[in-house]
């Protein structure tokens, strides 16, 4: 079906009445309508679903879907030089990527190229994943040509099927957003890490189960320049995800407050941080420094193994300007 135009008023109509960090799950959960982005585009195939893993066909193409399905999933086992701490991929995009509260991926493929204000520039979808590797897995920069990265991009493609182009699916490119920002307070945010099960899976150290449940902050966990270390960012994902056995229990100041207190620990360094948002405009709660931003409640940084392996360059201009 292809997408239509609708008024603004009726955009704005749809889009009112349309993560503990993760844990690796295989979540049912199914998408709902996809809503409008802001151009007023919107995706009408309100039977949609996007494909799982026993849709994979059993061919060559096949094959490389289902590589990429499992490089998401254990990272760390498969890429050790890339993803070199103990975040996964689904750590963050629950549900192979499919949940909806928790950074889907289902129709990314139809999104990119595109702007993103963080770079500063039009970027590909195999930049975007390298963002993922550097920032949120703390690692190191996958060569594009490599083939693990086309298999990663096999499975995106896959799980984005019939997606129009330049469509975007209800929490896709990040997360739900939280309908009230809120101040976060530490303190309170550990009395409520033990209150409400985090430590369960998280440990009183914050450093997870390995192969089980990921970090949530020291030398092995996500880094500065990640979008959980946004404190309305990693709220959104708590509140809608957390805890496992009973989400959406939390209250949105609940969210905050264990935001606050899992984003005040020690983690990775991101390297080239400073360059990010060169137009300006950084949101309120990035917590370093940028162009025109001050950091916001900056934690203690640990240093990167390989810097220079972790920064994703903006793509090369090979032929003269303005041509």
């Amino acid at each position: 079906m292809r997408p239509q135009i609708v008024a603004p008023a009726l955009t704005l109509a749809l889009v009112a009445a349309s993560v503990s960090i993760a844990a690796c799950a295989g979540s049912t959960d199914q998408p709902p309508a996809p809503v409008a982005d802001e151009r007023a585009v919107i995706f009408t195939e309100a039977s949609w679903k996007p494909p799982r893993e026993a849709d994979i066909p059993n061919d060559s193409m096949g094959a490389s879907i289902k590589r990429g399905l499992y490089l998401l999933r254990h990272p760390t086992d498969s890429l050790p030089d890339y993803a070199t701490g103990r975040m996964q991929c689904v750590s963050c995009h629950q549900g192979d990527g499919i949940k909806v509260t928790a950074g889907p991926l289902t129709g990314s493929h139809a999104r990119f190229p595109k702007y993103m204000p963080r770079s500063g520039t039009v970027i590909g979808l195999a930049d975007r994943v390298n963002y993922c590797f550097t920032r949120s897995l703390a690692g190191n920069s996958l060569p594009v040509e490599s083939r693990e990265m086309t298999d990663i991009l096999a499975y995106l493609a896959f799980i984005s099927k019939d997606v129009p182009v330049g469509t975007k699916i209800e929490g896709a490119d990040g997360l739900v957003s939280m309908k009230d920002t809120l101040d976060g307070d530490a303190s309170r945010g550990a009395e409520l890490y033990v209150s409400k099960t985090c430590v369960t899976c998280h440990m009183p150290d914050g450093q997870g189960q390995p192969g089980v449940f990921p970090p949530l902050w020291g030398p092995k966990s996500y880094s500065v320049g990640a979008s959980m270390t946004r404190e309305e960012r990693a709220a959104s994902f708590i509140y809608h995800n957390m805890p496992q056995t009973a989400p959406g229990t939390l209250t949105p100041q609940e969210a905050f407050d264990l935001a606050a207190f899992v984003n005040s620990h020690p983690r990775p360094d991101s390297p080239g941080k400073e360059l990010d948002w060169p137009m300006g405009g950084a949101p309120k709660d990035v917590p370093y420094n940028t162009n025109g931003h001050e950091a916001y409640r900056p934690p203690p940084l640990l240093p990167r193994a390989t810097p220079e392996r972790a920064i994703v360059p903006n793509p090369p201009v090979v032929g003269r300007r303005g041509q």
